[in-house]
């Protein structure tokens, strides 16, 4: 199968049909970035504006300083957003989304709401798949 760009699609149907097969590694790897649990929740916490490492540790609850540090960095150079630091005593750095972030913000926001209205339901599945074993 032909895409409108001259190379082949990397599947014949569903929501890959239309992604050319030289570009779905690179695809993948975007989704796995954004798609990761503490990416989606850095996102979200800096929904209103700019915060700095401190107020993300604390407003990510459960994140370790390393992981932070390691998806902000992987965050920051995809793009997704800027670290300012501020010549001040003492230092003084912040973390925003960029625009590019911003149009992945509402859907960040509505897959962390639907996981937390369905909190309930799939807890109750797990638990009962996992007495049935």
């Amino acid at each position: 199968m032909e895409h409108a760009g001259g190379s082949a699609a990397a599947a014949s149907r569903g929501p890959c049909a239309a992604i050319p097969a030289d570009q779905m590694a690179f695809i993948r790897q975007i989704l796995d970035g954004v798609g990761d649990k503490w990416s989606m929740l850095i996102i979200a916490a800096l929904a209103d504006g700019a915060l700095r490492y401190t107020d993300l540790q604390h407003d990510v609850s459960g994140i370790s300083q390393r992981m932070l540090s390691h998806t902000l960095r992987q965050l920051q150079q995809d793009g997704l957003i800027t670290r300012t630091a501020y010549a001040e005593v003492p230092p003084r750095v912040e973390y925003t989304l960029t625009p590019l972030s911003r149009g992945l913000l509402d859907i960040v926001k509505q897959l962390i709401g639907w996981a937390s209205d369905h909190h309930d339901e799939i807890r109750a599945h797990r638990d009962h798949a996992t007495a049935g074993s």
